[in-house]
């Protein structure tokens, strides 16, 4: 799409589309009733994502509500600059045109990512996992009666109801112009798209998120930070899976035993290094492949490190760029942490479920970066749009 519709204009298709989606609340549950009746398979984590109830749709609401109330992303002076030569240079904000979104499951996505790239005044083109195509198709309804009802192109947003095989031949050959694809989901998804797409892909899912507790820890906060990110939603990216340890934690051995047996009682599998094979009822890792992994399940590793440089060089080497967090007291050992760890969100005494959109103030998000071109992390409004030089001249040569 070429035209940049006016604020009011895409303002107005976002609040046609939150009342649509609360008056039709019952056709959504319906649908999704379905996909999960149709279900297969032991994918706890894919399972999770596809269910959709009454909070999910409120929220599917509210996001749509903070979208339509924040400032429009398109057209903002960046930089301006007048040359010695009179001409007036500026350089402003402008949609990509066409974004591609490849995810699985997740049905709030088709709302999240459609209002998203609209507001930022881009065409999205939305393929959906093949177990959430009745919720998909139900929600991609409702854009298109937003749309219309707005008097507007169904265009703007569309569903590519496509298998395996056609997927791979339009990400090859699109009968389409697509400036930007978005995978969101699982590592093959990812590989899957990077390997045949023709255009810039945001890679956007991996966590394997890192927590160190540090030697100025405070034993009470470490246990709740940990069972909280990787307890309170397994299935998402921003959960943990791999803990450290300092070695220099004062009564350490009893402090990680106190962990094993709360992490137990929320039925997480433990998997450990060797030296701590002092513990009961774990599992000793033999192959340092684990390291690599994202489980999106109740499991997580524990470990040690020597120092808060082993501890970084161990999180860089295996860490999937996403999210990891230092539990200490002392401020400038967070700040080196902090600045050293190569991810896109790092915190201090704080869980790893924050990283998320519409916990950063965004309203939402497309997606989780984990690259650094264009956009890292939470990709909101701000985000979606790329920019433009705009030059004005008075028959200036050079």
């Amino acid at each position: 799409m070429n035209t940049v519709l006016s604020i009011s204009q895409r303002n107005a298709v976002l609040q046609s589309m939150a009342d649509l989606v609360h008056q039709e609340r019952a056709t959504i549950l319906e649908a999704n009733n379905k996909d999960v009746a149709q279900f297969v398979g032991d994918d706890l984590a894919l399972f999770d994502r596809l269910k959709v109830d009454e909070q999910k749709i409120d929220g599917m609401i509210l996001s749509l509500q903070q979208l339509k109330d924040q400032s429009d992303p398109v057209d903002v002076d960046l930089f301006h600059f007048t040359h010695e030569n009179g001409l007036k240079i500026y350089n402003k904000t402008a949609p990509f045109g066409t974004i591609l979104i490849i995810y699985e499951s997740r049905p709030d996505v088709t709302i999240e990512a459609g209002g998203i790239a609209f507001k930022s005044g881009n065409k999205i083109l939305l393929k959906g996992g093949k177990e959430a195509l009745n919720s998909n198709l139900a929600i991609v309804e409702l854009w298109h009666k937003a749309l219309e009802m707005n008097n507007l192109t169904k265009e703007w947003v569309e569903y590519i109801n496509f298998n395996r095989a056609e997927t791979q031949e339009f990400l090859k050959q699109p009968t389409q112009t697509i400036d930007l694809i978005i995978p969101r989901g699982g590592e093959k998804l990812i590989a899957f798209v990077k390997e045949h797409a023709t255009c810039p892909v945001v890679v956007s899912g991996r966590g394997n998120n890192f927590a160190l507790v540090d030697e100025e820890a405070n034993i009470d906060k470490a246990v709740e930070i940990i069972i909280n990110a990787k307890t309170a939603k397994i299935s998402a990216c921003n959960a943990l899976d791999k803990v450290l340890v300092s070695q220099n934690l004062p009564n350490g051995n009893r402090f990680i035993t106190l962990l094993v047996e709360a992490l137990k009682k929320e039925n997480v599998k433990v998997l450990v290094e060797k030296n701590l094979d002092f513990l009961v009822d774990v599992e000793v890792i033999d192959n340092e492949q684990v390291w690599y992994e994202e489980f999106l399940d109740y499991k997580i590793v524990i470990g040690t490190s020597t120092s808060l440089e082993d501890a970084v060089a161990k999180i860089n080497h295996f860490g999937g760029g996403h999210s990891a967090t230092i539990i200490t007291e002392n401020n400038d050992t967070a700040q080196q942490f902090m600045q050293s760890v190569d991810a896109a969100a790092v915190y201090q005494n704080a869980s790893t479920r924050f990283t998320d959109g519409f916990q950063f103030g965004l309203g939402g998000e497309l997606a989780i970066s984990t690259d650094k071109l264009h956009q890292r992390g939470p990709m909101g409004l701000q985000h979606l749009v790329t920019n433009k030089w705009y030059i004005f001249g008075d028959g200036q040569i050079r």
